[in-house]
């Protein structure tokens, strides 16, 4: 058989997967190309004035599909990367000045600081279970069968339970609010949304999986800081044989017809390829790659519009916290008119909620002794032509960010900064070409696109197919590794490359 050139374009966390997953086929000659000077995509990291910025991801989970991408190659991935669990999961603190801690049984939550009834953990338990259930119609569906639309899953479904056993109906709002009743733990339960960067008043009810999740399958800190899982994959790439080549920008390509033959690199070099896998999402590669019309375009843009992206706020400070944990959120006094600025009104709203990570919680090498690494996290919309920020938007949005942490217990946050590294939607978009900066991919919304991403075949091109946060089954890192490893079920079943 002939071996066929396989081109990868992007190392994110998808053309990593898929490139290790395609690997393992020798008939596979698999060329990695990735535009910046590191792999991992948005998992990056930063040093400066002694302190370590992990400026992407900050929470694992579902680790068992990234161990798979070892296991299939008879290695083990503790050999390669080591993780921990978190505890608590999370810090949750309220503007009344509550404090409840998201722990990892459920039943520790009865003691302080987060003094739930027994009724309100009972109510909890009841919603994991509506959770699992929605966990289990999604493994069935999209994760184990690769449901990539809805008439999918009616394939691999019972249609008389399908609008049952997914809760078609309600948004993940509804979902909360019909079984939760204290309002503490239904903002908490809502911003589990954050694993995919959209609304829970706008995004389907499947979605109340995501807590299910976090407790089956633990919560997970990557021992020397996040970005060693992206060098652990980088090593078995290099243990693999797998060519890779960094800072080497794919800037268009060469077709015949429904065939690409050629991937053009910037220098105007090529790589000839039978197949192309697409760590670069949807839009952008067609924007920017094949170039396609923009009538073609417009029905994605529609539809598969991008997620929210981030104010990341990385502050290197010379004092501790105690009253921080490892994950931590600070609420909005009205998280639906925040979401709404986010996904509607497209506005910096000046009270976030903010998602707060202190590594050195568990990690003290992060930074000097008696310091603390913090990141700033605040959702906030996408770029947009229309209504542009300006760096004065962004510096008062900035200092409201500031003022609301200081006033929330992190006395002195301003004055004991020592370093800091600020990224932007522009600087999202200009490090990872993701669309309109944004960080999660595609939104996840009931009206639009019932939580469903793009295919990952191509509709355009028999042999381009796509990875990542913009395709099915979705965004944050689990989701991103299972599409790579997905999408090599879906180019065996490619009758026209296989024959080739």
């Amino acid at each position: 058989m002939k071996q066929k050139t396989i081109g990868v374009i992007g190392g994110g966390l998808g053309g990593l997967s898929a490139a290790i997953s395609l690997a393992h086929n020798p008939a596979h000659k698999v060329i990695l190309l990735e535009k910046n000077a590191h792999l991992g995509g948005k998992l990056n990291v930063v040093s400066k004035d002694g302190f370590t910025f992990d400026l992407g991801p900050s929470i694992l989970t579902m680790p068992h599909l990234f161990e798979q991408l070892f296991a299939m190659h008879n290695r083990k991935m503790a050999d390669y990367v080591a993780i921990e669990p978190v505890r608590p999961h999370w810090r949750n603190f309220f503007e009344d000045g509550k404090i409840v801690d998201l722990t990892a049984d459920p039943g520790e939550m009865t003691g302080e600081p987060s003094c739930l009834t027994d009724e309100e953990v009972e109510e909890l338990r009841g919603f994991l279970r509506y959770s699992q259930q929605l966990y289990q119609f999604s493994d069935q569906t999209y994760f184990q069968n690769q449901s990539e639309k809805t008439l999918d899953v009616l394939k691999y479904y019972n249609p008389l339970k399908i609008l049952r056993d997914c809760d078609f109906f309600s948004t993940m709002d509804d979902g909360v609010r019909k079984r939760i009743h204290n309002p503490y733990l239904i903002d908490i339960l809502n911003y589990f949304a954050k694993y995919v960067g959209s609304s829970p008043y706008d995004a389907p009810a499947i979605l109340n999986l995501l807590p299910y999740i976090q407790w089956e399958f633990d919560l997970w800190y990557v021992q020397g800081g996040m970005y060693n899982l992206a060098r652990g994959l980088e090593r078995l790439i290099h243990d693999l044989g797998i060519e890779v080549r960094k800072d080497t920008e794919v800037t268009e390509m060469q077709r015949e017809g429904d065939v690409i033959t050629a991937l053009v690199l910037q220098d105007g070099s090529k790589v000839v390829v039978d197949l192309v896998v697409s760590n670069m999402e949807v839009i952008p590669f067609y924007e920017r790659i094949s170039r396609e019309p923009n009538a073609r375009i417009e029905p994605y843009r529609k539809k598969y519009g991008p997620a929210c992206s981030g104010f990341a706020l990385h502050l290197g400070v010379n004092r501790q916290y105690d009253i921080l944990r490892h994950h931590n959120f600070f609420y909005s006094k009205n998280p639906q008119k925040q979401f709404h600025s986010i996904f509607h009104a497209k506005t910096l709203y000046d009270d976030p909620c903010i998602y707060l990570v202190a590594p050195m919680k568990t990690d003290p090498a992060q930074g000097p002794e008696g310091c603390e690494v913090i990141k700033i996290l605040p959702h906030i919309p996408v770029l947009d032509k229309d209504t542009p920020f300006t760096d004065h938007d962004y510096a008062q949005y900035k200092e409201a960010v500031l003022s609301k942490l200081e006033r929330m217990g992190l006395e002195g946050l301003r004055a004991s900064i020592v370093t800091e590294e600020l990224w932007t939607p522009a600087t999202i978009q200009a490090h990872y070409y993701s669309n309109q900066g944004a960080i999660y991919g595609i939104v996840s919304d009931k009206k639009k696109n019932k939580g469903f991403k793009t295919p990952k075949h191509s509709a355009f091109y028999h042999n381009l197919y796509f990875v990542g946060g913009s395709v099915n089954p979705g965004g944050g890192m689990p989701m991103v590794v299972l599409s790579g490893q997905q999408v090599v079920d879906q180019i065996y079943q490619n009758k026209r490359f296989m024959a080739l």
